[in-house]
């Protein structure tokens, strides 16, 4: 009986570095040795991504993940909807394109659903493209969850040294603190030590709560989210979760902290906020969950 699992890779953005990562993830056959890896998106980008990189195209297309012959001679490829109208020309994304991304994406979603894929692995996709197709998202989070009917979901960024969870995501800076709420970041934090604890084995993790101000306010200074929203949330999550759950802490030091193992998770109130500290240590190696 086959035991490898079998991971859907969507695409990303046709126009974009998807397919070239695709080709050289796949040239590695120690791949096979782990999981069945199939392509969800357009075999004729991934022929001309195979060309760019000097490589013979070798794919193999299927209508359904259980035709693949998940062999590391050929690629196995299923092409869920249209194929472009036109060749790809790189770094020139197109409502076309835009469209196609969230065709495969939502493929391999209900795929996983049905119990026909193992798991799903997302290439980069272009959100201004995916705009232009007509999309009501702004990125993969939000359209996995609304696929999903999921309505408890975060996005954390994880990596040896650091994770970090965020309560708000793709939006202007200039929106966040209207979106901040006792709510918002509690709920954030419950999600978090569910995670942490269900998905990584930490029964008891330490998560530290980042302030939204410089200085976490500074005792109203600079702002005053930290004690009107952010110190409730954090009362509120300590007894429902009874978890160690403090803050708010300086965004300027609280990554440091959390890098040197005081801390299981920083639950940040913006995406940069989490993001730069956590792209500085793990550009190479962070996933997205």
């Amino acid at each position: 009986m086959e035991k490898r699992p079998l991971v859907g890779i969507t695409m990303g953005d046709p126009a974009g570095i998807g397919p070239e990562i695709i080709i050289r993830a796949l040239l590695d056959d120690t791949v096979y040795d782990i999981c069945r890896p199939l392509v969800i998106g357009d075999p004729a980008v991934l022929e001309t991504a195979m060309r760019a990189a000097g490589k013979q195209p070798d794919l193999h297309r299927v209508d359904t993940p259980d035709r693949g012959n998940y062999k590391p001679s050929a690629i196995d490829v299923l092409n869920p909807g249209p194929s472009l109208s036109r060749p790809v020309e790189w770094g020139r994304p197109t409502p076309e394109s835009g469209r196609l991304m969230e065709t495969w994406i939502t493929a391999a979603a209900d795929l996983a659903m049905a119990g026909s894929i193992h798991a799903v692995v997302t290439c980069p996709i272009n959100k201004e493209a995916l705009k232009l197709g007509g999309s009501r998202f702004p990125g993969h989070t939000e359209m996995l969850a609304a696929r999903t009917n999921t309505k408890r979901y975060a996005m954390m960024l994880a990596g040896d040294r650091l994770r970090v969870v965020l309560v708000t995501i793709h939006m202007a800076l200039r929106n966040v603190p209207d979106a901040i709420s006792i709510e918002a970041v509690s709920s954030t934090i419950a999600l978090t030590a569910e995670s942490l604890s269900t998905r990584f084995g930490i029964p008891l993790p330490k998560i530290a709560v980042a302030g939204l101000n410089p200085h976490a306010g500074e005792n109203g200074m600079f702002g005053n989210e930290e004690e009107t929203l952010i110190a409730p949330a954090i009362e509120r999550a300590k007894k429902e979760t009874g978890h160690d759950i403090t803050g708010p802490f300086p965004p300027d030091t609280v990554f440091t902290s959390a890098s040197r193992g005081d801390f299981d998770a920083v639950v940040c109130m913006y995406h940069d906020q989490g993001l730069i500290p956590f792209k500085l240590l793990h550009f190479e190696d962070g996933v997205n969950l």
